[in-house]
C-alpha cells in the first residue's frame, strides 16, 4: 500500500469521524432544545401559579380579585393598590410566557390554553383598566401582541365564570 492510499483512507475516516461527531452534536442540540422547552413551559405555570396560588391561599385577597376584576370602584384605594400589584405580576407572568411562545420554547397546543385565558382576562374592566394606564411596563413586542389581540365577545374571568359570584358576564365592544 502506498503513501497516497493510506492518506485517502485516513482522510476519509476522519470526514467520516467529523460527519459522525456533527450527528452526534445535532441530536445533544435537539436534546437541550427539548430540554429547555420543557423548562420553559414549566416556568410559565409556575409563574401563574405564584400569583393565582395567593388568591387560593387568602380569601382577602380572592375577593379583591374578584372584585376587582369586575367593578374597581367597589374596592378601597388600599384594595385597588392591592389589585394592581397583583395585575402586574399577573401580566408579567404572561409576558414571558408570550416570550417563551415567540421564541419557540413553548409548545402549540399550550400556547393556545393560555392565550385564551390571557384573552379573556384582558377584557375584565379592572384588567382593562390598569392595562391603559401601564402598559408602558411592558415589552414593545407584548404591547404591539396584546393590541393586535382578538378580544373575545364575553369575556370570562374568575369574577364571572359562575355567574353568582359578581355580574354574570361582561361583553366587549370591540373584536
Amino acid at each position: 500500500m502506498n503513501w497516497e492510499a493510506i492518506n485517502a483512507i485516513s482522510q476519509f475516516v476522519s470526514s467520516l469521524a467529523v460527519v459522525c461527531s456533527l450527528l452526534y452534536l445535532a441530536i445533544q442540540v435537539h436534546r437541550s432544545t427539548r430540554v429547555a422547552k420543557v423548562a420553559a413551559q414549566d416556568s410559565a405555570a409556575a409563574a401563574v401559579r405564584e400569583v393565582t396560588g395567593t388568591f387560593m391561599e387568602n380569601a382577602d385577597m380572592a375577593r379583591i380579585w374578584r372584585a376587582g376584576l369586575e367593578d374597581l370602584d367597589s374596592l378601597s384605594a388600599e384594595e385597588q393598590a392591592r389589585f394592581f400589584h397583583a395585575t402586574h405580576q399577573f401580566l408579567k407572568a404572561f409576558e414571558t410566557i408570550h416570550f417563551h411562545h415567540t421564541n419557540r420554547l413553548m409548545d402549540e397546543q399550550l400556547w393556545r390554553g393560555w392565550q385564551e385565558l390571557l384573552r379573556h382576562y384582558l377584557v375584565a374592566p379592572g384588567i382593562a383598566h390598569y392595562w391603559d394606564l401601564r402598559t408602558d411596563l411592558f415589552s414593545e413586542r407584548f404591547q404591539k401582541y396584546v393590541s393586535e389581540l382578538e378580544k373575545p365577545t364575553k369575556g370570562r374571568t374568575v369574577g364571572n365564570l359562575l355567574g353568582g359570584e359578581m355580574k354574570t358576564d361582561y361583553e366587549t365592544t370591540d373584536n
